[in-house]
């Protein structure tokens, strides 16, 4: 999970582990209330799979590997890349391996005009306080933020692989936002656009870019997809 910030006295976390169990406990206990939102596992990208994902969803996590072909990609949209959208909550990835917290922070951060955070908790007062900033800024806080860093490092090692700073994988949030659906991603330096969308095909919308990015890496298994739903 690769870093933006290459300095050599960069922090590096241990990585989240692809875990909605994980998921949920990290995000449970930082703020999202528990019967507000939950992490589901989407077992496939076909229709049918698609539909046994409890609904509404409203937001999808998506790890996948690292490749020269990934980082080539991301260095050429980032060379084109104008002024980060306002539409959506996004920030940069400036913690080697953070990139599980900030797929979940960008998950959180553009629904909470959808789901209840517990007043005063550690959600609530991130995205209260960085509000106002620009992506980098948001990145820089969260990086001196020992409350986040203790909470993801719990997190990290309640996985059920024994943990390792050592990886070759990255997580990324698709969210919809405005009738668009954005893909966010802390690596590069604002959100990417991939078209309409709306809530109610926000999964569907995310599964036919997903599909995409996995063709580029057919001899691997190495992909991972989780949706964040709201509780019924």
């Amino acid at each position: 999970m690769a870093t933006v910030d290459e300095r050599p006295a960069a922090k590096r976390w241990l990585p989240l582990e692809a875990n909605p169990e994980v998921m949920n406990q990290f995000l449970w206990g930082l703020g999202v209330q528990v019967d507000e939102a939950e992490c589901y596992d989407v077992y496939g990208l076909d229709e049918e799979l698609l539909e046994m994902v409890p609904k509404p969803v409203l937001a999808v996590l998506f790890l996948y590997p690292l490749t020269a072909e990934s980082e080539e990609e991301r260095r050429q949209q980032d060379a084109v890349m104008k002024e980060p959208s306002s539409k959506v909550y996004f920030m940069r990835q400036t913690v080697g391996n953070a990139c599980g917290t900030v797929g979940l922070l960008h998950a959180v951060g553009n629904i909470t005009s959808e789901i209840k955070l517990v007043e005063g908790s550690f959600l609530d007062k991130f995205f209260k306080s960085t509000a106002s900033m620009n992506p980098m800024e948001r990145a820089l806080f969260l990086e001196n933020d020992r409350e986040m860093e203790v909470a993801h490092s719990v997190a990290a090692s309640a996985g059920e692989t024994e943990a390792s700073d050592n990886v070759d994988t990255h997580f990324i949030c698709f969210t919809c936002a405005n009738g668009e659906l954005f893909e966010l991603d802390g690596r590069k330096t604002g959100p990417i656009s991939h078209g309409a969308s709306s809530p109610g095909t926000l999964l569907q919308d995310a599964a036919k870019v997903i599909k995409g990015m996995i063709q580029k890496n057919p001899g691997s298994l190495n992909f991972n997809v989780i949706a964040v739903s709201k509780k019924a």
